[in-house]
């Protein structure tokens, strides 16, 4: 919560203390003390509400759009008082360092660069994200990684078209995924000066498929654990901290949460073993679990990530204060703070936080009433 200045601070060139605001005697004499000590006592509540994060995630422009993207750092994330940026690439970048994946139609070096100052002098860690293992594909399109690599695929030519799956993985096991993976994961993070990147990780269903000459009758669990350590292994080489999706972590049956804001294929056992210093974004959309305490036990840093529903995000800001001010001091430290999820592209975010209605309907208008909900009350400390 704001904490109001005692009178004993200092206000600009003034100080009053306690014991000369006793002394004072006759109306004139105290209108005068007030005067001094009004601005202490007056002020808006301090922006920083004891959370160390207070972020949003958002996909990275398109090259065209980088030029007003930087403006809306500066000009909305800045004032909103967001002070994390996670920013979805994958591999909408325009690599060098794996020829395959050029594409000038994506913003590169030279793009990312404003978008770097613009964070820095606005005070806002920037945090580049390739989504790993899962998410390889979305409806019929298979995405890059996989279409020109298709030898990593988990189920080399099982559905066709992507018919009757959600999303492709890519293999944990293929001897060469890696090499290509963490060349690109490298040229991203030097892009983006980053000390942080986020590695996705979530939603993935198809793992240890029966199909894989490698993954077939393993455990999901050591099959997810070891690709969160091999990825966590390779970033901590390179000074980077690992940040992570939380759903494969969450038992969905034992909780009843469900398979999508959970698992129910086996990899919850996986968070036994992992690395106790990822940052584990746990995500919820639909109703504020109180599962950012079950992550903080487990002695992990946390942060709750709403959608487009400012019920649920003022929620999870409830669970996260509480957290954060509760009796056991090493879980309290573990609350890191809040980030706010858009899935709607850069763009027509932008262009909803620019819409002069405020009751527009649809996903941006919903994720930008939920932004601007959840940032008021982190800023105000309600």
């Amino acid at each position: 919560m704001a904490r109001m200045r005692p009178f004993s601070s200092k206000t600009g060139s003034h100080v009053v203390d306690r014991s000369s605001l006793l002394r004072v005697r006759g109306s004139m004499h105290l209108l005068l003390v007030l005067a001094l000590v009004r601005p202490a006592l007056l002020s808006a509540p301090e922006k920083s509400v004891g959370f160390p994060v207070r972020g949003v995630h958002l996909m990275a422009p398109t090259r065209d759009r980088v030029d007003a993207f930087v403006v809306f750092i500066r000009d909305g994330l800045a004032k909103e008082g967001v002070n994390t940026l996670i920013l979805e690439f994958n591999l909408s970048f325009d690599f060098q360092s794996r020829p395959e994946f050029k594409n000038p139609a994506h913003p590169g070096k030279y793009e990312v660069a404003k978008i770097v100052k613009a964070c820095r002098e606005a005070g806002i860690q920037l945090i580049p994200q390739i989504s790993c293992l899962g998410h390889q594909s979305w409806e019929k399109r298979t995405g890059p990684f996989l279409a020109k690599h298709p030898e990593f695929d988990e189920t080399p030519g099982k559905y066709p078209g992507n018919a009757g799956i959600y999303c492709r993985s890519y293999c944990p096991l293929h001897p060469q995924v890696h090499d290509v993976l963490f060349a690109l994961i490298d040229e991203l993070v030097q892009a983006c000066e980053a000390k942080a990147l986020h590695a996705g990780m979530d939603e993935v269903f198809i793992l240890a498929d029966p199909d894989c000459p490698r993954c077939r009758g393993k455990d999901p669990a050591e099959l997810f654990a070891g690709e969160v350590k091999v990825l966590h292994g390779h970033l901590k080489k390179t000074g980077c901290r690992m940040w992570m999706w939380g759903d494969r972590f969450l038992d969905g049956q034992a909780t009843g949460i469900g398979k999508w804001e959970a698992s129910e294929n086996g990899t919850a056992p996986a968070i036994e073993t992992v690395p106790k210093d990822i940052v584990i974004c746990d995500w919820h959309y639909e109703k504020a679990h109180e599962t950012p305490r079950f992550f903080a036990e487990k002695g992990f840093d946390v942060v709750a990530c709403p959608w487009r529903k400012s019920a649920v995000a003022l929620g999870q800001l409830a669970f996260l204060r509480r957290l954060r001010t509760g009796s056991d001091p090493t879980v309290a430290g573990h609350a890191l703070g809040m980030v706010q999820t858009t899935w709607c592209g850069s763009g027509r975010f932008l262009e909803a936080y620019g819409a002069a209605d405020p009751q527009a309907a649809g996903a941006p208008a919903e994720a930008v009433r939920c932004f601007r909900d959840l940032f008021k009350a982190l800023r105000e400390g309600q």
